[in-house]
C-alpha cells in the first residue's frame, strides 16, 4: 500500500448536489407496513418488531419546532406512510405548527388515485419522495413483488405533476437487477414537469453478507450512474449519490452527498444498521474525502478492496 502522491485527486470539497439539504429536515418513522415486496427493502426484517413513533413523540417533535425553529420540513416514513388513513391529518398538524414542507416517502402507488392524491397536497404534503425501482414494467414488477405496480407508480407521478405547489424527488435503489437500467430511468421520467431531483442509493443488504445477490460491482455500475447523472443533469434536474465510492465518480463526484436528516426512529434499529459495518477502504487513513461512506463489510467481502483501483484523495491547499 503506498502512499498518496502529486498525481493523486485532490480533495476541494466540490458543493453537495442536492437542492433540498439534509440539515434543514427532520425525519419521523410513523408506519412500518407496506404492500410491496421489494427484494432489496432494507427495513424488511425488522418491519414486524419495529415500533413507529406515536402521537406524543410527534406532539413533541412540532412542539419543539415550533418554539426552537430546527427544521423547515418534516418527512414521514417508516414503510409505505400512505397506508395510514390520518396521514392527511398529521400534515396538517405540521403545517399548522409551522413547518414549511411536509414530504412524504412512498411507492406511489396510492398517488394514482386523483382523488387521494388532491387529498394529501391540499392538506399541506408539498414534498413527494417516490421509489421508482427500474425503467419498464416488467422489471419494476418483478422486484416489487407486485403485478402493476410500476403503472401505479407511473400514474402517481402523472398525477402529481398536475400541482404547481408541488416537488418530486425518485429515489431508485442501485442493484444487480437495476443498475443497467439506470439511464433508461432517467429518460423514462423525462417528461414530469416537477420531478426536482433524482436520487440514486447503492444497494446495502444490513448484514454482512449479500444473501440475496443484489449487491453489483461498482467497477460494473460505475458507467451507468455517470450516464444516469449526466442525463438527469440535462433534463435540470438535482441529483444525489449515495454510498458510492467518491474517488470513482470523477468530474461527477459532486453528486455525492451522503448527508441525512435527523431520523426518530425506534432506537432497536440502529443495532441492525451497524452491521453494515460503513467507512472501510483500504485508503482510509490517509485520504482527505470527508464525505465517502468508503465500501461496507457485505461489499467487501463479496468483491474484496478494489486497492488498485480506488484513489485516495490529497488534502487540498
Amino acid at each position: 500500500m503506498s502512499n498518496p502522491t502529486d498525481s493523486a485527486p485532490v480533495a476541494t470539497a466540490p458543493p453537495q448536489g442536492g437542492r433540498f439539504p439534509a440539515q434543514d429536515y427532520v425525519e419521523v418513522t410513523i408506519h412500518f407496513r407496506c404492500n410491496l415486496h421489494c427484494e432489496h427493502c432494507m427495513i424488511e426484517g425488522t418491519m414486524d418488531w419495529l415500533r413507529p413513533e406515536g402521537a406524543g413523540q410527534f406532539d413533541r417533535i412540532l412542539r419543539q419546532n415550533a418554539r426552537q425553529h430546527l427544521w423547515k420540513g418534516l418527512t414521514l416514513t417508516g414503510a409505505e406512510v400512505t397506508l395510514r388513513s390520518d396521514l392527511a391529518e398529521l400534515a396538517r398538524a405540521a403545517r399548522a405548527s409551522g413547518f414549511e414542507h411536509v414530504r412524504i416517502q412512498t411507492h406511489g402507488g396510492r398517488l394514482a388515485d386523483e382523488d387521494y392524491c388532491r387529498e394529501l397536497v391540499e392538506a399541506g404534503i408539498d414534498e413527494f419522495f417516490v421509489s421508482v425501482t427500474a425503467a419498464d414494467a416488467a422489471s419494476h414488477d418483478a422486484i416489487t413483488g407486485v403485478p402493476g405496480s410500476f403503472e401505479r407508480t407511473l400514474r402517481g407521478l402523472h398525477n402529481l405533476d398536475a400541482f404547481a405547489t408541488v416537488a418530486t424527488l425518485t429515489n431508485t435503489v442501485i442493484t444487480e437487477r437495476s443498475y443497467r437500467q439506470l439511464p433508461a430511468v432517467v429518460e423514462r421520467l423525462g417528461h414530469l414537469r416537477r420531478l426536482a431531483q433524482m436520487e440514486f442509493w447503492t444497494y446495502w443488504p444490513m448484514r454482512e453478507t449479500d444473501d440475496k445477490g443484489l449487491i453489483p460491482s461498482h467497477l460494473d455500475v460505475l458507467p451507468f450512474l455517470r450516464d444516469a447523472i449526466a442525463r438527469a443533469r440535462a433534463y435540470g434536474r438535482s441529483v444525489e449519490v449515495k454510498n458510492f465510492p467518491e474517488c470513482l465518480l470523477g468530474d461527477d463526484r459532486d453528486a455525492l452527498d451522503n448527508s441525512q436528516p435527523k431520523l426518530v426512529i425506534d432506537p432497536e434499529f440502529w443495532p441492525q444498521f451497524m452491521r453494515n459495518g460503513f467507512h472501510q477502504c483500504v485508503h482510509r487513513s490517509y485520504c482527505a474525502s470527508r464525505r465517502c461512506l468508503g465500501l461496507n463489510t457485505a461489499y467487501v467481502n463479496k468483491y474484496g478492496w478494489h486497492a488498485d483501483v480506488l484513489v485516495p484523495f490529497a488534502t487540498g491547499s
